[in-house]
């Protein structure tokens, strides 16, 4: 069954594509819930509006995600822990903890889901942390880990 897409859906389309699933995901799921309808010739030339304004967000959002990686990737990120003598933390740095700090200290506000960090910081020292704002803006950000 052809569909137009109202909305992302992993795996299967974006936003006004044109798409072709069996006719039972279509019936049971996506076009109950919301997420697509039947493409008729109307509905398809609505559809290439609707990339249109989608590639426009697009554009939007990646020249967003540009400038605030020029201002993230000169800087460092300086967090004072307590930390035993061999450089080990009394604890861990933690995503919630660089978002707060980036924050702080560089006035841009990231979500914890940018932060691609796989585990947190035990050890004092310096770290390359990386951020992924937009599917084409990805980059890593300097923090400094200090023993207080």
């Amino acid at each position: 069954m052809k569909l137009l897409m109202r909305s992302d859906v992993q795996g299967v389309g974006k936003k006004g594509d044109l798409v072709e699933v069996a006719d039972g995901f279509a019936r049971n799921y996506l076009v109950p819930k919301g997420f697509a309808v039947a493409a008729t010739p109307g509905v398809e030339a609505q559809a290439s509006a609707m990339r249109r304004s989608r590639d426009l967000k697009d554009a939007a959002e990646r020249a967003s995600a540009e400038e605030i990686a020029k201002t993230l990737v000169p800087a460092i990120i300086t967090l004072t822990e307590r930390a035993s003598g061999e450089g080990k933390l009394f604890g861990s740095v933690s995503v919630h903890d660089l978002v707060i700090a980036v924050g702080e200290q560089t006035a841009v506000e990231l979500e914890r889901r940018h932060i691609l960090l796989e585990e947190p910081l035990k050890t004092v020292g310096t770290h390359a942390v990386p951020v992924k704002l937009h599917s084409d803006v990805q980059f890593q950000i300097t923090v400094e880990v200090v023993a207080s």
